[in-house]
């Protein structure tokens, strides 16, 4: 059996213990271990899986992480939402639909000092669907628009999904994070058009409209967000201004969340504990995957079918846009069935080879490739984003009702996807400016 076969029979090995539901980070383990032990042998397999951990684990650049997921769970246990929805409900509220449309800019807000999809779609959940309901939206629209507007945390920087990729795709996190912007505003102005489009054509859909706030309401409440526009000056101005590197911009984050979560009186002992406690348990998780992963491009190498893969489908002479086609149906599947994470670090041993061969841009396949997982979070049957909100709301609304409520957002992200493939600048507009 040539080793070309041997990799690509760890491949299917791999994709049956993921139908098996076996945890991504554990399959990615034994399928690179048990393939290098094959091709290799006993001695050289176990020091491979000795050694690679390590020196995974030791890079400078993962320090990052742990670091703005601590910023993230200060901010989210801090209480610092409830600001974000009151500012945006004040000047967005009169529009027709205005506090779905709120509910997104508020998310977007939040998007900025987390970089999680769940987290995001939790917070904002609790605070602004009870708003809508009350208000007499349709429920389908007002959680559909929380658990859509929830993605927006895996695009606006600090995203986490994007802080991995430039790790693993040896790309500037700073470039990603400013092509991610892009995404994260073109998405946020896509659902809000939808929104308002739809509850034009269908004012049931959102009956009570508010009378409009005053300016000096509408400033009042803007001062009332300074922490969140504090916090994303430093940690993303700084990093821009050169004051500190990407790496470093997660320390700066995690400190000066605790320090303004404290200022406000949002951060106790009790919540600072538990943030660690997640932070600790989330980054585990994390690196178990990230792991897996550099021994599955270490065993695609090894075998050769890494490069079999490449200059197959190269050779078949796909188009730039059927490629594009092509790897956006492989996401799309898999962000229905495996968390965005898992999904991403499964697939780039294989696929970065090939766009990086197609010529494609680095930065605007990170993105796009983290837009793509996200689609998947709202996505049945999984919709890990439908499940948070299931979890946060009244237990009237049913699975079923927030799935058909989102929808219409899966509509919104065909067009921010068309626009992002017709027009690459969108993404890479920004990144070549700095």
């Amino acid at each position: 059996m040539t080793p070309e076969i041997i990799g690509l029979l760890g491949l299917g090995v791999l994709a049956l213990l993921l139908l098996l539901r076996m945890p991504v980070g554990l399959s990615l383990i034994l399928v690179s271990f048990s393939g290098i032990y094959i091709l290799l042998g006993p001695r050289p397999a176990w020091g491979i899986l000795t050694s690679v951990p390590y020196q995974f684990a030791a890079k400078w650049t993962l320090s990052s992480v742990p670091m703005f997921l601590l910023m993230g769970y200060v901010c989210y246990h801090g209480g610092m939402t409830k600001a974000l929805f009151a500012a945006a409900r004040a000047w967005l509220g009169a529009l027709p639909g205005g506090l779905a449309i709120a509910s997104v800019f508020g998310a977007g807000g939040f998007a900025a000092v987390t970089g999680s999809s769940v987290a995001c779609a939790a917070a904002m959940g609790r605070i602004a669907v009870p708003e809508m309901t009350r208000a007499g939206y349709d429920p389908g629209l007002a959680t559909g628009s929380i658990a859509a507007a929830g993605t927006l945390g895996a695009l606006i920087p600090p995203s986490i999904l994007l802080i991995l990729f430039g790790i693993f795709a040896q790309v500037p996190i700073g470039q990603l994070f400013l092509g991610g912007i892009g995404a994260g505003v073109l998405t946020a102005l896509v659902y809000a058009a939808m929104i308002y489009i739809r509850v034009r054509l269908n004012p049931a859909l959102a009956p009570v409209r508010e009378d409009p706030a005053s300016w000096g309401e509408r400033f009042a409440h803007l001062r009332g967000i300074w922490p969140v526009i504090l916090l994303f000056v430093v940690v993303i101005g700084g990093m821009f201004a050169g004051l500190f590197t990407a790496t470093e911009a997660g320390a700066v984050g995690a400190l000066a969340a605790c320090i303004i979560a404290w200022a406000g009186g949002g951060l106790t002992l009790a919540t600072l504990r538990q943030s660690v406690n997640e932070t600790i348990v989330t980054t585990a998780a994390l690196f178990l995957i990230a792991i897996g992963a550099n021994l599955l491009t270490r065993f695609l190498a090894l075998s050769g079918s890494g490069e079999l893969i490449t200059q197959t489908i190269l050779t078949f002479g796909a188009s730039e846009l059927a490629l594009i086609m092509g790897i956006a149906l492989v996401y799309i599947i898999l962000g229905m069935f495996l968390d965005p994470i898992g999904a991403m670090l499964l697939t780039l041993p294989v696929l970065l080879p090939v766009v990086d061969e197609a010529g494609l841009s680095l930065i605007w396949f990170g993105v796009f490739v983290a837009k793509f997982l996200e689609i998947g979070m709202i996505t049945p049957p999984v919709g890990l984003n439908v499940f948070v909100i299931k979890g946060v709301v009244d237990r009237s609304i049913s699975l079923g009702v927030i799935f058909r409520g989102v929808i219409w957002f899966l509509v919104a992200d065909a067009v921010v996807v068309t626009i992002m493939v017709a027009f690459p600048q969108v993404i890479l507009w920004l990144p070549g400016l700095s």
